[in-house]
């Protein structure tokens, strides 16, 4: 079926990952660019190729590092001045075109379908897509006498298409607690218990029965950062180790950034395949894709779901030709549990789906390697799909908060490439009417969501996103309050009241200081139906 294939078909043909983590007996002390250039080196090797094939490569496309993803941000051991010149050259490589990818964990998904379409088009040949992180090296040894020097005066051409993240970091969002991944989800996931009508308990448990068997695979995963099985009871439960991070997540259930880790995924053509020797038992093609963007936090109408990610993963599926029971594996991304819940919700699929619904582990436990988790799924994905062949396999890749969604459909089964148009999905999504939004607002207000968390003194902070009596939304927070201090009477009411099962339904009064809303206590604390809570 293969020689019937267009030769520019473009197909996965190596997968390679690597990791050293600090307490390893052999810890190398790598470096991003080396992290990501030894993955490479094995997605080459993967591919059944002589190292010296890397010179094929005419693009590189590199995920960005978490040191080069946030304005200001410093890079404690250096870096390298262009680091998909850096891992290229560590294989051998010198490609025409080096690509430096925009923020979030939607890049290694949108990634493959990119470069796919470039070489269905004759845009390039042979591409290869890395990522890493070096984040607990960075960690550890930063400011140490023999800490390594990362940094790295290459040059050359670069595409650095910036970071992108005007729509992350809105400044009405940000003034009201709204920054940084736990908080925006926490709302998301608190979104999700009220609609749902759980109590506090049974969400958490639900939580904890979500993950326990991600931290089984994370067990058995020899590039994961923390291979500990652990139980729901153990992940649900606050204590001093796993303390709240912001309610609902205690730090178990949050996405772990401190790894060392790097993956890798080989393109090429079937034409240059079979120039290049590359066995047909390597291929994996991509056979439904799809990219679709989420409004700004406060411009969504239901916080408790994604319709981008929805329906960016049901397209793919739908344009692969197959249904949700169709496929025999899934990487669902999962920096939380709400992005899980949100596409399992939708497809159907029960939290304990005998599939499982990760293949590496997930970001809490295999580790949440920056922007570049999902290349790892991928190169779990085709491994696994070479070794059941004709089998069909889901990849979701998330970025932002819950902002971009990149879905992925694979399997050995030869199709050619499809040149999809996402616009007409992403216009109706757009379409969807907006809530009227106050930024600047005093009187009451009923609450929709939130989450408890903690500023950098430690002290409790209350952020809800609320509605005014003619249902425009609005953000607002608490004073902070010091666990066991002193505090106002006011502030400690309402951090009560989050912490209770009385939230939803609640009404609170809201006045001003300077640019933020404050909550300044409550009118009425109802315990209703979540039906009383929406309206």
């Amino acid at each position: 079926m293969t020689d019937a294939l267009d030769p520019r078909t473009p197909v996965l043909v190596g997968v390679g990952q690597a990791a050293d983590p600090v307490t390893a007996d052999d810890y190398h002390r790598w470096s991003a660019a080396d992290l990501a250039g030894e993955a490479s080196r094995r997605a080459v090797q993967d591919a059944g190729l002589d190292p010296t094939v890397a010179a094929a490569i005419d693009t590189i496309a590199v995920i960005r590092q978490f040191e080069i993803s946030t304005p200001g941000a410093v890079a404690p051991l250096g870096k390298s001045d262009n680091i998909a010149r850096s891992i290229a050259a560590r294989i051998g490589a010198d490609p025409r075109r080096a690509v430096l990818e925009v923020v979030g964990g939607q890049g290694p998904q949108h990634l493959v379908t990119e470069f796919s379409g470039a070489i269905a088009d004759r845009d390039a040949e042979v591409v290869l897509l890395a990522g890493s992180e070096a984040i607990s090296t960075a960690r550890a040894l930063a400011g140490r006498d023999d800490a390594p020097d990362f940094t790295e005066n290459v040059g050359g051409q670069l595409e650095d298409r910036g970071m992108q993240v005007d729509d992350l970091h809105v400044p009405y969002e940000v003034r009201h607690g709204l920054l940084g991944a736990p908080p925006e989800y926490a709302v998301f996931e608190n979104a999700r218990r009220r609609r749902l009508g759980m109590n506090r308990e049974d969400y958490a448990t639900a939580m904890g029965e979500l993950f326990a068997p991600f931290t089984q695979v994370a067990a058995s995963n020899p590039y994961a950062a923390a291979p500990t099985e652990r139980t729901a009871e153990e992940l649900a439960t606050v204590t001093e180790r796993n303390r709240l991070i912001a309610d609902p997540y205690p730090r178990f259930m949050v996405a772990r950034d401190q790894v060392n880790q790097g993956a890798a995924v080989l393109l090429t053509s079937v034409g240059k395949a079979r120039e290049l020797g590359i066995p047909q038992d390597r291929w994996v093609f991509l056979h439904g894709y799809s990219d679709l963007t989420e409004r700004t936090v406060t411009e969504r109408a239901d916080l408790s779901v994604s319709p981008a990610s929805v329906l960016s993963a049901t397209t793919a599926i739908e344009r692969a030709g197959i249904i949700a029971d169709d496929l025999a594996f899934l990487d669902l991304y999962s920096c939380f549990p709400i992005p899980v819940f949100n596409i399992c919700d939708a497809l159907g699929i029960a939290p304990d789906d005998p599939r499982g619904l990760t293949l590496t582990g997930g970001l809490p436990f295999f580790g949440g390697a920056g922007n570049n988790y999902s290349m790892h799924a991928i190169a779990e994905m085709v491994d696994r799909l070479r070794r059941n062949p004709g089998t069909f396999g889901f990849v979701g890749a998330n970025g932002g908060w819950m902002t971009k969604y990149s879905s992925g459909v694979y399997s050995t089964t030869p199709v050619e490439f499809t040149d999809w148009d996402d616009r007409p999905l992403q216009e109706a999504l757009d379409a969807v009417p907006a809530p009227d939004i106050v930024e600047h607002y005093s009187g009451p207000a009923t609450l929709e969501s939130y989450t408890v968390t903690t500023d950098l003194n430690r002290d409790w902070i209350g952020i809800v996103v609320a509605r005014t009596p003619d249902n425009a939304r609005v953000l607002a927070v608490s004073e902070a309050r010091s666990p066991g201090g002193p505090g106002d009477a006011a502030s400690d009411e309402v951090i009560e009241l989050l912490s209770s099962d009385a939230v939803f339904g609640a009404t609170l009064e809201i006045g001003q200081d300077g640019e933020r809303n404050i909550i300044r206590g409550i009118v009425r604390d109802t315990t209703g139906t979540t039906e009383e809570a929406q309206a």
